[in-house]
C-alpha cells in the first residue's frame, strides 16, 4: 500500500481568543510596526499548540500552523496571507489614499499589460450585482473608509526577522509536541507583493528584484530551521482577470514569466527538498469565469524551482483540469499537491469523492507523487465546523485511495 499523505492549503480557522488578541494589538505611528505584546505572543503561542494538536487528532500528515502568525489589522483588513508582509518590509509608507480598490497597482510593463484595480477584474465587471454583496470587498475600516495599502516609497528591505523567528519557534514547539518530523509555514512570493504601487523603483524588473531580495530573508528563516515553505503567489494564475482588457495567452506568460524568475531568484540557494509553492486563482467566492486555465500555465508552473506544487482541483471551476497530466510529464523528482476538498462551497465532500480525486492524479503521476491537500486556504471561507469536517473527509478519502494503490 502507498500512503497518500495529506496537508492543508494554509490558512485555517482561527481561534476566538486569538482574533480576540489581534484585535487588541497595538501598532507604531506609520500603521506598519507592530509594538510588542506578551499577551499577544503568549495567545499566539497557545493557538499554533490547538492548531497543530487538531491537525494531528484528525490525520493531517503535513501539518500547518493555521497562517496564525499572520496579522490582519484594521488598517489592512483585507488578506491577512499576503497583507502580513507590510509589517514586515521596510521602505513601505501608509498613504490616505484608496491604492488598491479604486486605483491601479502598477504602471505598464514591457508587455503593455497593466494589473487594473482589483475591484474592476473583469470577473467583478461581468458580475457587478453579485460582487456588490461581497462583503469580503466591500468591507471598510471602522471609520468607514476604504481598507488602506501601503506603496513602496522607499527602498525594500526584510525586517521580520523576528516576527518570523516567533513563527518558526512556535510551529517548530507544536510539531515536537505532537510528534511530528516535519510541517510547512506560508510565506508571500515576489509577484504578489509586487502588486502594491511602486513610487520607488520605477522598472518592473527592479520592484520584482527588490521584493525578491527581502522575501529571500524569510524564506531563508524557515528552511534554516528544517521546515518546509509554501510559497503563496496567486499573482501567477489570478493576475489574468486582473488585466483589462484581456491579454493573449503569449502576452500574459511573458508577464507572469517574470514573476516566476524573480520567485526563483528568491529561492537561490536554498533546499530544494524544503520548497512548496502554491498557485490558485483567488479564494474569493465568486463566479471565475475569466481564470486562465491550468493547460495554459503548467508548464511555466514547473520551471519554478520546488519539489512540491500545489494547485486547485476540486471547485467547480478546475476540478476537470486534473486531465492536464495526460499530456503533462512530471519531472521525476517533482511532486503535486492538488486540492481535492474545496473551500468554495459549504457542503463536504464524501470521502468516496475524495478518493476518486486522489485517484485521477496518482494514475497519472503515481501514487507516491501526490499529497492530497485543500484547494485553498479554509480559515474565514467556511465556517469553521465545515472547515474542520472537510479536513476529516479528506484523511478519510487519503486513507480509501491509500487502499487501492
Amino acid at each position: 500500500m502507498t500512503q497518500i499523505l495529506t496537508t492543508t492549503a494554509g490558512s485555517l480557522p482561527r481561534t476566538p481568543e486569538l482574533l480576540a488578541a489581534n484585535a487588541a494589538r497595538t501598532f507604531a505611528e506609520d500603521g506598519l510596526t507592530p509594538l510588542p505584546s506578551a499577551e499577544f505572543d503568549a495567545a499566539l503561542a497557545a493557538a499554533v499548540d490547538s492548531v497543530v494538536a487538531r491537525q494531528k487528532q484528525i490525520g493531517i500528515t503535513v501539518p500547518g500552523d493555521g497562517e496564525y502568525g499572520k496579522a490582519m489589522t484594521t488598517t489592512f483588513n483585507y488578506g491577512a496571507w499576503w497583507s502580513y508582509i507590510f509589517h514586515r518590509t521596510a521602505g513601505l509608507e501608509v498613504v490616505p489614499e484608496d491604492t488598491f480598490f479604486s486605483a491601479s497597482p502598477t504602471a505598464p510593463n514591457a508587455e503593455g499589460l497593466t494589473l487594473t484595480a482589483f475591484g474592476n477584474r473583469r470577473d467583478r465587471q461581468r458580475f457587478p450585482d453579485v460582487y456588490a454583496t461581497d462583503a469580503e470587498v466591500n468591507k471598510a475600516t471602522p471609520d468607514g473608509a476604504a481598507p488602506l495599502f501601503p506603496v513602496a516609497s522607499g527602498t525594500l528591505a526584510y525586517t521580520g526577522q523576528e516576527l518570523i523567528g516567533s513563527d518558526v519557534a512556535n510551529f517548530s514547539r507544536a510539531l515536537r509536541a505532537q510528534g511530528y518530523e516535519q510541517g510547512f509555514l506560508t510565506s508571500l512570493s515576489p509577484g504578489s507583493g509586487a502588486r502594491i504601487q511602486d513610487r520607488r523603483y520605477g522598472s518592473e524588473d527592479a520592484f520584482l528584484e527588490a521584493w525578491a531580495d527581502a522575501l529571500h530573508e524569510e524564506y531563508r528563516a524557515i528552511t534554516d530551521a528544517g521546515l518546509i515553505v509554501q510559497v503563496d503567489d496567486p499573482s501567477i494564475a489570478e493576475n489574468f482577470d486582473q488585466i483589462d482588457p484581456e491579454p493573449s495567452i503569449e502576452d500574459y506568460l511573458r508577464f507572469t514569466a517574470k514573476r516566476v524568475e524573480a520567485l526563483n531568484h528568491a529561492l537561490r540557494g536554498l533546499p530544494r527538498e524544503l520548497l512548496r509553492f502554491h498557485l490558485c486563482w483567488g479564494s474569493w467566492h465568486g463566479p471565475h469565469t475569466t481564470d486562465i486555465e491550468l493547460r495554459h500555465l503548467v508548464d511555466l508552473m514547473l520551471d519554478i524551482d520546488v519539489t512540491y506544487y500545489s494547485f486547485e482541483g476540486a471547485n467547480a471551476r478546475h476540478e476537470h483540469e486534473h486531465v492536464v497530466w495526460d499530456e503533462v510529464e512530471l519531472p521525476e523528482d517533482k511532486i503535486i499537491v492538488p486540492g481535492v476538498v474545496t473551500h468554495s462551497t459549504n457542503v463536504v465532500e464524501h470521502p468516496e469523492l475524495v478518493a476518486q480525486r486522489i485517484g485521477r492524479y496518482a494514475k497519472r503521476v503515481g501514487a507516491e507523487r501526490v499529497i492530497a491537500s485543500t484547494d485553498c486556504g479554509l480559515g474565514g471561507r467556511v465556517h469553521p465546523d465545515i472547515a474542520w469536517a472537510k479536513l476529516e473527509a479528506l484523511v478519510a478519502g487519503a486513507e480509501i485511495a491509500s487502499r487501492r494503490f
